[in-house]
């Protein structure tokens, strides 16, 4: 096992006693040997952590204010292989981010190879971590303002090995996808639960002009 990079900066409370490089390729998996403050007092022993990482992404859900419909995206996924629903989930357009890429042009350049869609507009929704007890990854959320007129069928780079279905439902069954668990991944349901709070909003802001 290459012992990779010297340890990374720990921020205050942390002590980093070890980083490795465990696994390189796609992704990366390093383990860390580090111990921490307590919250009452003193610090934790040496403990052994695994940390993911993929690198940042971003996502966006597409909405045409003017049909109140939104564009998703289906695909394969394997994560979700032995998922109650099967593999094939209902997501927003997302993709990862390139180093020196900001998050804005990610969401533009998604749109289009995913979707079909030119973003007219950015609505910032949030900045969160996916799954912080074992990767470092982030996802930047939009709303994204589009035009639906002729939106949908099959997307995605073949390069890439991407089989992408496009659809637009409107707001109301999104909702009713969300309510029943046909919507099951994070950054959907986050980004619907976002929308049916700032809609009228949003509605109010970009019209149909």
């Amino acid at each position: 096992m290459d012992s990779g990079n010297p340890p990374s900066p720990a921020p205050e409370g942390v002590e980093i006693v070890e980083q490795r490089l465990g696994y390189d390729g796609f992704f990366r998996l390093y383990r860390y040997r580090l111990r921490h403050r307590l919250f009452a007092g003193g610090w934790t022993p040496v403990i052994c952590r695994e940390l993911f990482e993929r690198g940042h992404a971003v996502a966006v859900l597409p909405y045409d204010p003017c049909r109140d419909a939104v564009v998703l995206i289906e695909q394969f996924r394997i994560g979700a292989l032995e998922a109650g629903g099967g593999p094939w989930l209902l997501e927003c357009v997302a993709g990862m981010i390139e180093v020196g890429e900001s998050p804005q042009a990610v969401a533009h350049r998604e749109a289009a190879e995913e979707a079909g869609c030119a973003l007219m507009e950015l609505e910032y929704i949030s900045e969160y971590l996916v799954s912080p007890g074992g990767t470092s990854e982030r996802i930047t959320l939009y709303c994204g303002r589009v035009d639906t007129n002729g939106v949908g069928g099959i997307h995605g780079l073949p390069e890439e090995h991407e089989d992408i279905r496009v659809t637009v439902v409107s707001f109301e069954r999104a909702m009713a996808l969300l309510r029943t668990g046909r919507i099951n991944s994070a950054a959907p349901i986050i980004a619907l639960q976002w929308l049916a709070l700032n809609r009228h909003q949003l509605l109010a802001k970009w019209g149909c002009g």
